[in-house]
């Protein structure tokens, strides 16, 4: 990729080792005390001690606003949506649909399990009863955030949504209108127009009613708060967990293309570049076998990065340490590459892309096949863009209907039921030193 900060090229006959791998991968690096914690913790302790007034102030300092109203007004909530544009009206509605069909086909079914006569365990999938939705402003709009935080909560079957988001700043003091309109559409009328890691204190510590600072009545907590945000969100969003759930700590976004020597070029370079309009420190990596392709992908790189709205920005992106190629020996090592990397968005550029998605482990999501690119995902595919960042998804899933879910267990033993494995629990209990746990089965035998 030209110009960029790294690019590896590990082509020798040995098979490296997912050590080397790792190291030659492009990944954003930040020393321990680099982020924002110190900051962060100011923030959420000025939330909940001042409430109302210190997310007013928050909001004036960092998105230079104050707004007359926190809680959006429902007057502004139906005005929106009957000003939005009808191309972009009929585009939200579809994307809509798609993500409420893919929604509710996730929700998981209750499970009994019977040990007999007068013996089950049942999971039972209870929905969060309260949660607060992030959908971040900034460098760009994103109505589409609304739909992919609201569609799998309302499929889960939450009862009750707060979504905050930054006022813009263009006088109103509310979010961007789009905004409110896909709120609108959505059915959400609790809106709030605040940002950043004081809006993230705010639905987890609630907030007193404050007609003064444009609050009359008062935001209660929540129990889960998801959706993506920048670092400061993150930030909040992770010093918070325990008091609150969270779906994750996202980082700046990624793409990763898998790709062989039959990819197009004109392809992987918009994709690439699709990314790094984000934020500057996006992260577009190629892992390919082809250096034909890492030749032929230079001049329409070029051309396209000087042809884009956010020149700069992409440029930034991709000439950042986050950013670059790996050139590898063969599709069995990119393969192993893609796994260890575990991109937020994987694009699959092969000739038998199908064969090889079978073999990706790790991925918040795989786009397989040269006409499903990312963007597809972020707006009408009917998946969701709410991903695992920063190679959490070797571990972690993007946002999706469960995330709204508890497990639940229901334990129904009659008198015959605990009798059958009365004689393990009192010795498992005595085991364990805690012989009132087999008393409180013992008790019951005994007085049968």
């Amino acid at each position: 990729m030209r110009g960029a900060a790294k690019s590896s090229t590990l082509p020798g006959s040995a098979a490296p080792s997912d050590a080397e791998l790792l190291a030659a991968l492009p990944r954003l690096h930040r020393a321990p005390g680099d982020g924002p914690e110190a900051a962060v913790c100011a923030i959420l302790d000025q939330v909940r001690g001042r409430g109302a007034a210190a997310v007013q102030e928050f909001s004036e300092r960092f998105d230079g606003v104050r707004p007359a109203r926190l809680r959006v007004p429902a007057a502004a909530l139906v005005a929106a949506l009957e000003e939005l544009d009808p191309a972009i009206r009929a585009a939200l509605e579809a994307s809509i649909d798609r993500a409420r069909a893919f929604a509710a086909d996730q929700l998981p079914q209750d499970v009994t399990t019977s040990f007999g006569a007068d013996a089950s365990v049942t999971v039972r999938w209870v929905p969060v009863q309260r949660v607060g939705l992030y959908v971040p402003g900034g460098l760009a709009v994103y109505p589409s955030s609304v739909i992919m935080n609201v569609v799998p909560a309302q499929a889960a079957g939450v009862s009750s949504v707060a979504l905050v988001s930054p006022p813009a700043r263009d006088g109103s003091g509310l979010p961007h209108p789009t905004i409110l309109a896909a709120a609108q559409l959505l059915g959400v009328s609790e809106v709030y127009a605040m940002g950043g890691a004081q809006a993230i204190a705010a639905l987890a510590y609630g907030l007193e009613a404050d007609p003064e600072q444009g609050l009359p009545e008062a935001l209660a907590p929540v129990s889960l708060i998801t959706g993506p945000g920048n670092k400061f969100v993150a930030t909040a969003k992770g010093l918070l967990k325990g008091l609150v759930g969270i779906d994750a700590e996202a980082g700046p976004t990624e793409i990763a293309i898998l790709a062989d020597s039959t990819a197009n070029p004109e392809f992987v370079a918009a994709d690439l570049i699709s990314q790094a309009e984000h934020d500057p420190e996006a992260a577009s990596v190629l892992i390919t076998d082809s250096e034909a392709l890492v030749s032929a992908l230079q001049e329409p790189l070029a051309r396209q990065v000087a042809a884009t709205k956010h020149t700069e920005r992409v440029v930034t992106s991709l000439t950042g340490e986050q950013s670059g190629v790996l050139l590898v020996a063969d599709l069995d090592t990119a393969v192993r590459a893609a796994n260890l990397y575990a991109a937020e968005h994987l694009e699959i550029h092969t000739a038998d892309p199908d064969a090889v998605a079978e073999r990706i482990v790790n991925a918040g999501a795989v786009f397989v096949g040269e006409y499903s690119p990312v963007s597809l995902g972020d707006y009408s595919a009917g998946s969701n863009h709410v991903l695992p960042t920063l190679g959490t998804a070797l571990h972690a899933s993007g946002l999706h209907t469960a995330t709204f879910l508890k497990a639940q267990q229901e334990i129904r033993y009659g008198r015959a039921g605990l009798a059958q494995v009365a004689g393990h629990v009192r010795t498992l209990a005595d085991a364990e030193d805690l012989p009132a746990h087999g008393d409180a089965v013992d008790v019951r035998s005994s007085l049968a």
